[in-house]
């Protein structure tokens, strides 16, 4: 009896070893940690860019406190609203060459020759406001005002929208009688004017734009600190002698 109990014993401790055997060997390794996620990737849109193909330094007229953008067509007397609307005809043909924009050169032609007595009124108008305001030297003045306006209608970047507005307005002249003519200027100069007005509006959007771009996404310059002259050893007492220095002197 105690010899069966004793294999019995025996068998169940040989079993039992592989389980402590197990147990005391090496551990698995832990499993790697998981991959960081990816950087999510910075998508930077274009650099705005001036409208119409603009300059990025053009100067862009104010606006005054009734709302309106300064221009050489507001504020005027009828005449000289007439004379500038022949200029800015004057403008588009010499200028609006797409096919599409053919008849602006016709119609020109057909309104000088069939509003000559009104326009000549017009411009001796003009003449005498300006002698009324300059007196006798009013020429030169005229001159640079009349410059001003050719330059304002010539603005390369709203040159295509400028030839279709004065090609609706050339049209609509073909039907204007002579008694009708500073009235027909009147209200249509700013059919032309308003192609300026969108177009700085649409630049300064455009300025706008481009100063929060470069806010996000244009690389901030690196401040480069210079040193002040003897600044290194500012306040600092004279320098110590080496050791050795010390020890041949004490000897």
């Amino acid at each position: 009896m105690f010899r069966r109990t004793l294999r019995n014993g025996a068998l169940a401790m040989a079993m039992g070893a592989p389980v402590l055997l197990a147990g005391c060997g090496d551990k698995a390794p832990p499993a790697p940690p998981p991959p960081p996620p990816r950087p999510l990737a910075i998508v930077i849109p274009p650099q705005p860019m001036p409208p119409g193909g603009a300059s990025p330094n053009l100067t862009v007229p104010p606006v005054d406190a009734t709302g309106l953008r300064y221009s050489v067509n507001r504020n005027i007397t009828p005449a000289q609203t007439l004379w500038n609307l022949r200029s800015a005809w004057n403008v588009a043909a010499l200028n609006c060459h797409d096919p599409r924009h053919g008849d602006i050169l016709v119609n020109y032609r057909t309104f000088l020759k069939v509003q000559q007595k009104g326009l000549v009124k017009a411009n001796r108008m003009v003449d005498a406001e300006f002698r009324a305001k300059y007196g006798a030297k009013f020429i030169v003045p005229r001159e640079k005002y009349m410059t001003e306006v050719y330059n304002h209608f010539a603005l390369p970047p709203t040159m295509g929208e400028f030839c279709t507005a004065v090609q609706a307005v050339g049209r609509d002249a073909m039907a204007v009688k002579s008694a009708e003519l500073e009235a027909f200027a009147t209200r249509s100069l700013p059919n032309v004017e308003v192609v300026f007005d969108d177009f700085y509006r649409k630049y300064e959007k455009y300025r706008a734009d481009l100063a929060t771009w470069q806010r996000k996404y244009a690389p901030q310059p690196t401040p480069i600190t210079m040193a002040q002259p003897g600044a290194a050893g500012a306040g600092a007492g004279p320098a110590a002698r080496p050791a050795s220095c010390s020890a041949e002197a004490r000897n």
